[in-house]
């Protein structure tokens, strides 16, 4: 395995300076052939997302409740005025969007955990960057789930925006397992919103009583991956239990079973629900036993690695490594794994094509790219 010296950006409390550092740059061997990995940014305090904006810079979000601006190259800023996040166990500020008319609104999108009474649930927040890219201003939360959740587990959440130009969010079952077949609540559901937090007419339960009018689709876990592929079908990936991590391709209106079926087991040992299968439930197009604790994914399309095209990329929280999933249904084919790889967060496809990704433990955003012959 290659080392090698790398130029990163070494973040620090209130302040970032450009340094050279003993970064981790490797070569992971693949199917593909040699990947290079360098680390563009380290020193990050439990990172969560990341997202492009059209100029190369790359907005980070710290759990903490940070927002940092990177200029790659040059340095960064801790942005000023960020959402007003709950930091309370998994919970914090979570998913970052860079919607497709950035340029033009300057609007950034953010899932966060929002005290709520003497509980907690997850929120939109809509803010704008601005001119000088040193603060967020017009910070708004723009929906939150209903009230009545606490505790600090299973917020989600990921946001992603539709082809149509709606937003989609996953929000975990808040450790209520019953909760995710209540559709009266937004627990264990993906929901669907305008960028405005109203509700979309042409969302499955507008007009069925005692259903909240934002859900697509329930029966969710604790999505904490999510993303649409090139034909514009969005899909979730989900934490199970003791076994049973999913990735589902979602549906409109789809009842996704939790927790009456599932393909893990409860942390004690016991059963869950009634089985693997049961009418009306959707089954997933592939789960992992033992669990990997699924992260981020994101869909590999029109990249330098042409092998890759179309495939689905999910990093693994539990065994370090990221996954290569591909096939009709998918299935995972490879694990990408290296010292880089450690607690993956995110994954995403970078501006020209390379894929880019977040390791909480080691606190940096590393690049792969295929390696020079």
């Amino acid at each position: 395995m290659l080392r090698m010296p790398v130029l990163a950006l070494t973040l620090s409390l209130g302040s970032v300076s450009l340094v050279a550092a003993q970064t981790t740059s490797e070569t992971i061997q693949t199917s593909a052939g040699s990947m290079q990995v360098s680390a563009m940014v380290t020193g990050l305090d439990t990172p969560w997302a990341f997202g492009f904006l059209p100029d190369g810079k790359i907005v980070i979000t710290e759990r903490n409740g940070d927002v940092l601006l990177v200029t790659p190259g040059a340095g960064a800023v801790t942005l000023r005025n960020p959402p007003d996040a709950y930091i309370d166990g998994q919970g914090g500020l979570l998913d970052v969007l860079v919607p497709r008319d950035f340029a033009q609104s300057r609007e950034l999108f953010f899932t966060h955990a929002k005290r709520q009474n003497r509980g907690s649930g997850t929120a939109v927040t809509k803010a704008v960057l601005n001119a000088d890219g040193t603060a967020l201003t017009d910070v708004e939360v723009i929906f939150e789930i209903a009230p009545g959740s606490s505790g600090g587990r299973h917020f989600g959440s990921r946001i992603a925006e539709a082809p149509d130009g709606t937003l989609y969010l996953t929000v975990g079952d808040r450790g209520d397992r019953p909760s995710s077949q209540d559709r009266s609540n937004h627990n264990g559901s993906v929901l669907r919103i305008t960028k405005d937090g109203a509700v979309p007419a042409d969302n499955p339960f507008v007009n069925t009583d005692g259903a909240l009018p934002e859900i697509w689709s329930y029966g969710h876990r604790n999505p904490q991956g999510a993303g649409f592929d090139a034909s514009g079908q969005f899909w979730v990936n989900e934490h199970g239990a003791r076994g049973g991590d999913e990735v589902n391709r979602v549906e409109k209106g789809a009842n996704y079973g939790w927790p009456v079926i599932a393909y893990g087991r409860h942390y004690s040992g016991r059963s869950i629900g009634e089985g693997t299968e049961k009418a009306g439930m959707e089954q997933p197009v592939t789960y992992w036993d033992p669990s990997i604790a699924p992260s981020g994914l994101a869909f590999y399309n029109d990249g330098p690695v042409g092998a890759w095209d179309g495939d689905m990329f999910v990093g693994s929280l539990k065994f370090d490594y990221i996954a290569r999933l591909d096939g009709s249904p998918l299935q995972e084919v490879e694990q990408l794994r290296g010292d880089s790889t450690q607690r993956v967060r995110d994954v995403r496809q970078g501006p020209n094509g390379d894929l880019w990704f977040l390791s909480i433990g080691n606190g940096a955003l590393y690049r792969m790219s295929a390696a020079s012959s």
